[in-house]
């Protein structure tokens, strides 16, 4: 270690301050370690520029925070957003594993602030490239999927740059298991600087909690079953990076999910990818065709164990990573202990109750069962028993048999259709689940737009729709639109 470089940054107090008029903040460290270092600064035709630092703590975080504001004044957005640790370190002439902490720190609040003067800019910060490539954003999340989607925009010859959103924050989860935590955007930027891409962080907690988990738990509350990723993938997460790429002068925006798009001549329309064990179009169908003009799926003829293939040849430290889970903001407090923690729906006994209203058993809450369910009700019977409804006002789960779930007839509300309605040949009910031949009811088919309300006649029955969920609307392979089951 260099001490006479960590004595000067130590003792540098030029950029020491609060922010200036106009800057971005971005913070790390607190309560936990003791260490607490604030980077702020804004972006001058796509540099760094008045940045400032703030910082208490070990002498290893206030030489850190120096160090870091030093490195980012004036530095253009590419090479701010390659600036990682080790840089920050070696600035500083070297750190023990002990200061290596305060390194992380300074990084992860320099990316913060970066990402900040991004997401607040007004207008574009960088011009297209002028060498005739294309410039392209990619979401990157810390998993394999995102990391070899980067990948091959790279060696596809794109002028690539990465972003990763911070949308949760829960002591109580398990950070390795999500794809939003501050873990996982940790992991993300060392994936992508690994492979020379400059990354940027978003914090967009506030509209994650506000769009997402708090319709979330009053689904929940209300006895529906919500499905907050088709929420999460439209306005809250895609929408917004799909900005950023446009301020970034990029073309468009790459994702790692499992899917395609096909221009039917009245514009892009999601259709389903090569792999149909990880298609994942059903979580994508509340994205509006001029969004998905903008999003390219460089994954979509792909299958996983091809992608895991191309990773472990390209090194990736992620190749082998496992799955995220689904609901990124359960990871390691399950549904239950997530309802009670932040919407207050504790557990509270109530009645089961058959299709004639005779009392057939007692359930702890009507927020653990949604229809469809067999397993969990703990009532012996002469045939298996499904959930066929639950309601929040009385706390009662009302069962019956398989027969019972069956449906010809399912109602949405707050649908939207993207090509007229006589276009809409089946439906998905859930992820996963095979698409079900069915047609508009009404006298005239409804045309594109929003509508508070459509009937749907299937052609077979359905087993138990459950309220809350999305029903996406299909032409063949194409989705066409989509609405909450009522």
């Amino acid at each position: 270690m260099d001490a006479t470089a960590f004595e000067a940054y130590l003792d540098d107090s030029s950029r020491r301050g609060e922010p200036l008029t106009g800057s971005a903040r971005g913070s790390a460290g607190g309560a936990a370690c003791g260490d607490l270092i604030a980077i702020s600064l804004r972006l001058d035709e796509g540099r760094a520029a008045d940045v400032r630092f703030e910082a208490s703590g070990c002498a290893a975080a206030r030489a850190a925070a120096a160090a870091t504001a030093e490195l980012l004044d004036g530095a253009g957005l590419r090479e701010a957003g390659l600036l990682d640790a080790a840089a920050i370190a070696a600035e500083l002439g070297g750190l023990s594993a002990v200061g290596a902490h305060a390194a992380d720190l300074a990084a992860e609040a320099a990316h913060r602030a970066l990402g900040a003067a991004v997401a607040s800019a007004e207008g574009a910060i960088l011009a297209p490239p002028g060498d005739g490539r294309e410039r392209v954003l990619v979401a990157v999340s810390g998993g394999v999927d995102s990391a070899v989607a980067a990948l091959r925009e790279r060696e596809a010859g794109a002028d690539v740059f990465a972003v990763t959103l911070e949308l949760w924050s829960d002591p109580a989860n398990d950070g390795e298991r999500s794809c939003c935590s501050a873990d996982a955007v940790r992991v993300a930027r060392s994936v992508a600087q690994a492979q020379g891409i400059p990354h940027l962080t978003v914090d967009l907690r506030d509209r994650f909690r506000a769009g997402v988990v708090e319709p979330f738990l009053a689904g929940y509350a209300a006895g529906e079953t919500p499905n907050p990723c088709i929420r999460c993938n439209g306005r809250i997460r895609i929408e917004p990076m799909v900005r950023i790429a446009e301020q970034l002068g990029a073309t468009g925006l790459a994702t790692g999910h499992y899917a395609r798009t096909r221009d039917d001549g009245s514009g892009a329309l999601l259709t389903a990818a090569a792999d149909p064990g990880k298609d994942q179009t059903y979580m994508l169908a509340g994205l509006p065709p001029a969004v998905l003009a903008r999003l390219r799926f460089p994954l979509g003829g792909l299958t996983k164990p091809e992608v895991r293939a191309i990773a472990a040849a390209a090194g990736l430290a992620v190749a082998d990573k496992a799955e995220s889970q689904d609901l990124c903001f359960l990871a390691g407090v399950g549904k239950a202990g997530f309802l009670a923690r932040h919407g207050g729906l504790d557990d509270r006994e109530g009645e089961v109750v058959d299709t004639a209203g005779n009392v057939v058993g007692r359930h702890p809450g009507h927020h653990r069962f949604t229809v469809g369910q067999r397993r969990g009700l703990g009532i012996a019977a002469p045939e298996p028993l499904y959930v066929l409804a639950t309601d929040a006002t009385t706390n009662r789960v009302v069962v019956g048999g398989e027969a019972d779930l069956d449906t010809r007839r399912v109602r949405i509300r707050d649908a939207t259709l993207h090509r007229p309605g006589a276009r809409v040949g089946a439906v998905k009910l859930r992820y996963r689940s095979r698409p079900l031949a069915c047609r508009i009811g009404g006298p005239e088919a409804p045309g594109p737009g929003r509508h508070d309300r459509l009937d749907l006649e299937l052609e077979a029955p359905a087993r138990g729709p459950a309220p809350g969920q999305t029903a996406v609307l299909c032409d063949g392979d194409l989705v066409v639109g989509h609405g909450t089951i009522a």
